[in-house]
C-alpha cells in the first residue's frame, strides 16, 4: 500500500468517526426533544381539567358515595381477575380450543396431511341473516401465529372475518392448534397452506381466485407463499406485517434494535432448548407487553377498574385469547429470527442476503394496511420492502405490479386486527373495494377513506373509498434517514452468526442432554406471565370468599354519580401514573437507540464498514436502459395500442378514482367488448406497455399517436371507441374536455359541428354521435378487455418532492 493509500484510508476513518459522533449527537438531541415534547403534551392533557377549574372540592356526601362505589368496584375488579385465571385454566384443560365467534366446519385437518402440521382449513358458516353470493370471490383469512393463541381474526363479531361474511363472500379460515406437530417446519406450513388455497379454489371453480388476508406473522408468510406459488391468490391483503425489519425512523421504532442489543439470534436457540426443542410463545407475548408498560401494568387494569360494570365481559373475552400463548418448534422460531428479524432476508434488496424468495414474482395486486400508532410493525417496516424490490417508480411500472397501501393515523398493532371500529371502517372499505383494486393499472397507490354523514334516520356511518397515485418516495413521507442503517444492521447479522455458532458448538450439545419434557413443562408453568393468572384464580385458597362477596355486591350495586368530583380526581391520579410510566418507556427506548448506534456504529468505524447499498445509482442505471428501450417503442403499434394509450393519457388528468366510478366503468367495458374474446395475451401486453410509455414519456406518447393510426378511418374508429367507453367526454369541460378536443385536432378528426382550429365554448358543447358503421368498434377491440378499464381511473399524482434515495424518472 502506498503512502497516498494510507493517507486516504486514515482520512476515511477520521471521516467515519466524525460522522458517528455527529450521528450520536443528533440522536441525543432528537430523543431529548422527543421525550420532553411527549411529556409536555401528556401533562397538558392530564392537567387540562385542573387548569380549567373543573376539579371542584368534594362534599362529605360525595366522599361517602365515592367510598361506597370504590369498595364495590374493588371487589368486582378482583373477582374479574379471579375469573380470568379460572378461564385460563379451563381453556388449558379443554385443550386450547379455537376462540372463534362464528360457526364453522373443518374441511382439512393439517394433522392428516402427508407432512403433518398444526394448521387446519375451516369453512365459516354464515348466520341466519347473512347471505353469501353464489358468484362472490372467496376470502381466506390466515390466523397469525406470533406467540399468542389462535382466533384473533374472528374472536368477535366486528372483525375481519365478520366483515367478509357481511360483504357476502364465501369465507374460510386457516387456524392453528396450540402445539406444533413433531418435526414441523415453515416449509411444511407453506405447503399445507398452498394445499388449502387449492381446495378453496376448487370449491368455487366459477369464481375468481380467492382473496387471501394475512395478519402480522401470517402476512409475511403469505407474501413468501405468493412469491413461491404466484398462481394461487387472486388478491393479497396484509395487515400489520413486518417485511422490512431493518427499516424505521430515528427516535422511534425501538423494537428493531432488540436483536442487536441481545447479541443476535442465540437467545431464540436458548429458548427452544429450554423448552425441549419447543419455544414458548409466552416470551414473545411478554416482549409485546414490555413495549408499552403504561398499558401493561396500569392502563388496561385501570380501564377495567373504572368501568367494571360494563368492561368486565370485554376484558375476560380478550384475556382468554391473550392469556393462552402457543408453542413453536425450535426450527420455526430460529428461522424466523435469523432470516426475518436479524437477517431481513425476505425483501432482500441490493447488497443484502436473500432467502431465495423473489417478491417480484407476485403477480396479483398487493394491499398493505399499517398504522403510525403501531410500535411493533411501523409503516416503514410494512412498506419499505417496496423500495427494496422496486428501486424506482419506473421499475414498478415495468414489472406491471399494482401495490396499494392504507395507513391508519393512530391505532396500535393489535387494534389493526381486533378493533371493532377499524373492522367497520378500514376492513369493510378494503373488502368493498376489491373489484376496484383489481382494476387499478400497474403502479403504487394510497387508499383513502373519507367519512360521510350518516343518512337521516339511520345510525350507520358511511364511507367513500378513493385511490391516489403515489411515487415510491412518498412511502418515506419525504423524511430521509440521517444515514444508511444497513451498515449497523449488517453488523448485527454478522455478530448474530458468530454468537449463534458459539452457542451451537459449546452450549447447545450439553444443554439438550439436561432438559427433558417434564423440566421444559415446569419452566413453562413457572413463567411469571402464567403465574400471575394462576395465583389469582380459584386455586388460591385465600380467595375462597371472593366469588360470594362479589355476587352479593353485584346484587346491591350503588355506583357513584358521573358528576362526583372524586371520579375526576381519580382520573387525574391514574393519568399521572400512566404519564410516569410513559416517560420511563421513552427514556428506556432512547437509551437503547443510543446504545445500539454507539456499539455497532463504533464497530462499523473500526472495520471501515462502508454502506452496502447505493440505491440511487442502481435505480438510475436500470431506469436509463429501460427509458432508451421505451423511446424506441413509441411509434410502434396499431389501433389497439392507440386506444389503450389514449385511455392512459386521459387517466393522467382524471381525479375520478372512487370505488363507484371504477365499478361503473368495469360494467361499461364488459358490455362493450362481450363479443370479442380472442388474443387476450396481446391485450395484456398492450396495456402493460402503453401504461409504461405514458408514465415515462407522456408528451412523446401523445405526439406519436398519429404514427400508430396512419389512416383516417382507424382514427375515427378509435375515437368512437373512447367515446363509447367514456361518454362524459363528449360534453365535459375543463382539462379532460380540452384534452379531448386537442386529441381530435392532433389526429385531424373534427368534432361534429366544430372546426379543428376553433375550440368550442362551454355553452356550445354538443353531444358527439358516433357513425353507425363505427359501433361497435370491432376493428379496435380484437380481444376480451376485462382489465382495460384500469387506465381511465388513475388519479393524478400529487406533485411531491421525490426522495433522492428512490426518486423516479422525470417525465421526458
Amino acid at each position: 500500500m502506498g503512502q497516498e493509500d494510507i493517507i486516504a484510508s486514515q482520512y476515511e476513518k477520521l471521516s467515519s468517526q466524525r460522522g458517528l459522533f455527529e450521528h450520536l449527537s443528533h440522536l441525543q438531541r432528537l430523543n431529548t426533544l422527543n421525550v420532553l415534547d411527549a411529556l409536555r403534551q401528556r401533562q397538558e392533557k392530564t392537567l387540562a381539567p385542573l387548569k380549567r377549574g373543573q376539579l371542584r372540592q368534594p362534599t362529605p356526601a360525595d366522599w361517602q358515595e365515592y367510598f361506597t362505589d370504590l369498595g364495590q368496584r374493588s371487589l368486582l375488579f378482583w373477582d374479574t381477575l379471579r375469573q380470568r385465571g379460572d378461564n385460563t385454566l379451563a381453556h388449558e384443560r379443554a385443550g386450547y380450543p379455537l376462540l372463534l365467534k362464528f360457526d364453522h366446519e373443518t374441511l382439512i385437518a393439517g394433522a392428516d396431511l402427508p407432512r403433518p402440521v398444526n394448521y387446519s382449513l375451516l369453512r365459516i358458516l354464515p348466520g341466519p341473516e347473512q347471505q353469501i353470493g353464489s358468484n362472490g370471490q372467496p376470502v381466506i383469512i390466515i390466523d397469525p401465529r406470533g406467540g399468542h393463541g389462535s382466533g384473533i381474526g374472528g374472536f368477535k363479531q366486528d372483525s375481519v372475518l365478520g366483515e367478509s361474511l357481511r360483504a357476502g363472500h364465501p369465507t374460510y379460515f386457516i387456524s392453528f392448534s396450540h402445539s406444533p406437530q413433531p418435526g414441523q417446519t415453515l416449509a411444511d406450513i407453506v405447503e399445507a397452506q398452498a394445499r388449502f388455497i387449492e381446495v378453496v379454489s376448487a370449491l368455487h371453480p366459477a369464481n375468481s381466485k380467492p382473496i387471501i388476508i394475512g395478519n402480522c406473522q401470517a402476512g409475511w408468510a403469505l407474501m413468501g407463499l405468493a412469491a413461491t406459488r404466484p398462481e394461487l391468490p387472486g388478491l393479497i391483503i396484509i395487515n400489520g406485517a413486518p417485511l422490512s425489519y431493518w427499516a424505521g425512523v430515528n427516535g422511534r421504532n425501538p423494537m428493531r434494535y432488540t436483536g442487536g442489543l441481545l447479541g443476535g439470534g442465540w437467545m431464540a436457540r436458548l429458548g427452544s432448548d429450554l423448552g425441549n426443542d419447543r419455544f414458548d410463545g409466552t416470551w414473545l407475548v411478554s416482549n409485546f407487553e414490555n413495549l408499552d408498560p403504561a398499558n401493561t401494568y396500569w392502563g388496561k387494569y385501570y380501564q377495567l377498574f373504572s368501568q367494571v360494570d360494563s368492561e368486565a365481559a370485554r376484558f375476560l373475552d380478550f384475556e382468554r385469547w391473550w392469556g393462552s400463548p402457543t408453542l413453536l418448534n425450535g426450527e420455526e422460531i430460529e428461522m424466523i429470527v435469523d432470516d426475518l428479524f436479524i437477517g431481513n432476508q425476505l425483501s432482500g434488496g441490493l447488497g443484502r442476503k436473500s432467502s431465495g424468495i423473489d417478491l417480484k414474482r407476485i403477480e396479483v395486486p398487493v394491499v398493505v394496511f399499517c398504522s403510525y400508532g403501531d410500535n411493533i410493525t411501523p409503516p416503514q417496516q410494512a412498506l419499505n420492502w417496496i423500495a427494496d424490490v422496486y428501486p424506482s417508480d419506473l421499475a414498478l411500472h415495468d414489472a406491471g405490479r399494482t401495490i396499494v397501501y392504507l395507513r391508519h393515523a393512530s391505532i396500535g398493532h393489535l387494534g389493526i386486527f381486533v378493533s371493532g371500529k377499524v373492522a367497520r371502517r378500514e376492513h369493510r372499505g378494503l373488502l368493498g373495494a376489491v373489484e376496484a383494486i383489481n382494476a387499478l393499472p400497474a403502479g403504487l397507490y394510497e387508499m383513502l377513506i373519507d367519512d360521510l354523514p350518516a343518512p337521516s334516520g339511520t345510525g350507520d356511518v358511511q364511507y367513500r373509498v378513493r385511490f391516489e397515485s403515489r411515487r415510491i418516495a412518498d412511502i418515506h413521507d419525504d423524511v430521509e434517514p440521517a444515514r444508511d442503517d444497513d451498515r449497523e444492521f449488517s453488523l448485527v447479522e454478522r455478530a448474530s452468526e458468530i454468537n449463534s455458532a458459539f452457542y451451537d458448538g459449546f452450549i447447545r450439545p450439553w444443554l439438550r442432554q439436561i432438559v427433558n419434557e417434564p423440566i421444559a413443562e415446569l419452566m413453562r408453568r413457572t413463567h411469571p406471565f402464567h403465574q400471575q393468572q394462576v395465583l389469582w384464580s380459584s386455586l388460591n385458597p385465600a380467595l375462597w370468599w371472593l366469588a360470594g362477596a362479589a355476587s352479593q355486591v353485584s346484587s346491591d350495586r350503588r355506583p357513584a354519580r358521573q358528576d362526583n368530583p372524586l371520579l375526576a380526581w381519580q382520573e387525574l391520579f391514574s393519568n399521572q401514573i400512566q404519564d410516569t410510566l410513559n416517560v420511563y418507556r421513552d427514556m428506556r427506548d432512547a437509551t437503547q437507540e443510543l446504545c445500539f448506534y454507539g456499539i455497532y456504529g463504533a464497530l462499523s468505524v473500526l472495520i471501515s464498514n462502508k454502506p452496502v447499498r447505493n440505491l440511487q445509482a442502481h435505480a438510475d442505471q436500470q431506469d436509463q436502459a429501460l427509458i432508451e428501450r421505451l423511446q424506441d417503442a413509441l411509434p410502434h403499434g396499431g389501433p389497439l395500442e392507440a386506444l389503450v394509450r389514449i385511455l392512459f393519457l386521459l387517466g393522467r388528468d382524471s381525479d375520478k378514482a372512487g370505488k363507484e366510478s371504477i365499478e361503473k366503468l368495469i360494467q361499461q367495458v364488459h358490455l362493450l367488448v362481450q363479443d370479442y374474446s380472442n388474443e387476450p395475451t396481446a391485450l395484456r401486453e398492450a396495456i402493460r406497455l402503453q401504461n409504461l410509455l405514458v408514465f415515462a414519456h407522456p408528451q412523446e406518447s401523445l405526439r406519436s399517436l398519429p404514427l400508430l393510426l396512419p389512416d383516417t378511418k382507424a382514427r375515427q374508429q378509435v375515437l368512437a371507441a373512447v367515446g363509447q367507453l367514456m361518454p362524459e367526454l363528449l360534453t365535459i369541460a375543463g382539462a379532460e374536455g380540452e384534452f379531448w378536443r386537442e386529441l381530435h385536432a392532433l389526429l385531424e378528426v373534427p368534432l361534429p359541428g366544430f372546426s379543428l382550429t376553433q375550440p368550442p365554448s362551454e355553452t356550445d358543447v354538443i353531444q358527439q354521435e358516433a357513425p353507425a358503421e363505427l359501433s361497435p368498434p370491432a376493428a379496435v377491440l380484437p380481444s376480451e378487455i376485462t382489465p382495460t378499464p384500469a387506465p381511465v381511473i388513475v388519479a393524478k399524482a400529487p406533485k411531491r418532492k421525490a426522495s433522492k434515495r428512490t426518486k423516479g424518472p422525470k417525465p421526458q
